[in-house]
């Protein structure tokens, strides 16, 4: 007898604690989701902070390895064929820009809408340091407007012109 009572007296679950029970488990499953959405967006925005960060350091050391001609980085640059015949300076640096620009382009979203600037001040005698400023912006795809969002990186460098400095 006393078990044909317990068996009457256990109960499993009612249908709506089955349903609350998975709303709960699908809101929780929905925020992962959206979690996820978000961290592959700021990842993507690394790489694309990390790709400007090393060309423009790139063309830094271009311009360090040929500094007699830094006017020439802030031309729009040519193919001059450098890698099969001898170049001056002036047409090596215009080679540095052409790949430059090529290759960031590459490695950034929307190569239509992505610009660089070079600029180069002078040095003030008696230093024989140029200040250099280089600035990339690109748009990154974006869910809220429909022209994508404004991204930019800028770095400033001093790069000696003659030896000694």
């Amino acid at each position: 007898m006393k078990q044909g009572n317990a068996i009457r007296g256990s109960r499993g679950f009612s249908l709506i604690e089955a349903m609350i029970g998975f709303f709960i488990l699908s809101v929780g499953m929905l925020g992962i989701a959206s979690l996820q959405g978000l961290s592959l967006k700021a990842g993507k925005t690394s790489v694309y902070n990390s790709v400007a960060m090393m060309k423009v350091d790139e063309l830094f050391e271009s311009m360090r390895a040929n500094p007699t001609v830094l006017a020439i980085y802030t031309s729009a640059g040519n193919f001059n064929n450098c890698s099969n015949v001898d170049c001056t300076p002036a047409l090596l640096a215009a080679e540095d820009v052409y790949w430059w620009k090529k290759n960031l382009k590459a490695g950034l979203p929307d190569v239509a809408t992505t610009t660089t600037s070079v600029t180069v001040d002078a040095p003030t005698l008696p230093s024989r340091l140029s200040t250099v400023t280089v600035s990339v912006n690109w748009l990154e795809r974006s869910k809220s407007t429909t022209s994508g969002d404004s991204k930019s990186y800028s770095m400033v460098t001093d790069i000696c012109t003659q030896l000694p400095c």
